[in-house]
């Protein structure tokens, strides 16, 4: 190319619908979603980790985790984002997202965060700061997947 080309851009894109496998632990993970309201989370028998989102392996011992616990509908904002751009198969913008650990587990686990005033981005990430507390909202039709709750600001 010589130095007074440009060099061209193509825009592109494409939408992949596809079925993910969530094996035995996803599995049982959903259907408490689903059929109790209740989040779960497998324990690790020799340190007691206990996993959000589960996982069949402690990731510290890296022995089976088939123990399965109760974890609490409240827990703490580790990182959050507001997103004010628009993404296929989300939701209009803006919306946010937090990563959570819900009292009684080790690991956080992100989901959407609903009922919060987005339309001042910077006071929107006042009350969604690292420390802050939240509670779950199962929804009143549950499907079996991650958006069967979201967090919301206590």
């Amino acid at each position: 190319m010589k130095k007074h080309e440009e060099a061209m851009t193509l825009k592109g894109g494409w939408s992949v619908e596809y079925n993910y496998a969530v094996g035995p632990t996803g599995s049982k993970f959903f259907t408490a979603l689903k059929d109790e309201a209740k989040i779960i989370a497998p324990k690790c028998p020799k340190c007691n980790l206990v996993m959000l989102p589960p996982r069949s392996f402690c990731e510290r011992c890296f022995v089976p985790a088939d123990e399965w616990v109760e974890v609490g509908k409240e827990g703490t904002i580790q990182a959050f984002t507001i997103v004010p751009y628009f993404f296929e198969s989300l939701p209009d913008p803006p919306y946010a997202t937090a990563l959570v650990m819900l009292d009684g587990a080790n690991t956080a686990m992100a989901n959407f965060v609903k009922n919060v005033d987005l339309s001042n981005l910077k006071e929107a990430a006042k009350k969604l700061a690292i420390g802050k507390r939240v509670k779950v909202v199962f929804e009143k039709k549950r499907e079996g997947t991650i958006n069967d709750f979201h967090y919301e600001l206590i």
